[in-house]
């Protein structure tokens, strides 16, 4: 059974940073290319970054490009997202999941950037 739990958001205030961490078990984390989604209130769910298998291959959506970091440790089926310098723009619900892969969502990990 494919697990993907989400952890690391809060409360932080603009031009802060938090890390967030995508832990996972029932399938080869090695093996598939990883990525963290977002989804504001009212708005669709977007692509924020991905990863290729052995940190190959990352790719970031405009809006975060040189705030954000996307990371993986293959022996600890652990996803990462480090974000800096974060903005009102990036509250959302934070999600993790094997790109392309038609799957239900783990529970997710807010964020709020709020003065």
């Amino acid at each position: 059974q494919v697990q993907l739990v989400e952890s690391g958001g809060g409360l932080v205030q603009p031009g802060g940073s938090l890390r967030l961490s995508c832990g996972t078990s029932g399938f080869t984390f090695s093996g598939y290319v990883m990525s963290w989604h977002r989804q504001a209130p009212g708005k669709e769910r977007e692509l924020v970054a991905r990863i290729g298998p052995c940190s190959t291959d990352t790719l970031y959506a405009d809006s975060v490009k040189g705030r954000f970091g996307i990371s993986r440790d293959d022996d600890r089926a652990t996803l990462y997202l480090q974000m800096n310098s974060l903005k009102p723009g990036d509250k959302a619900m934070y999600y993790c999941g094997r790109l392309g892969i038609d799957e239900p969502w783990g529970q997710g990990t807010q964020v709020t950037v709020s003065a």
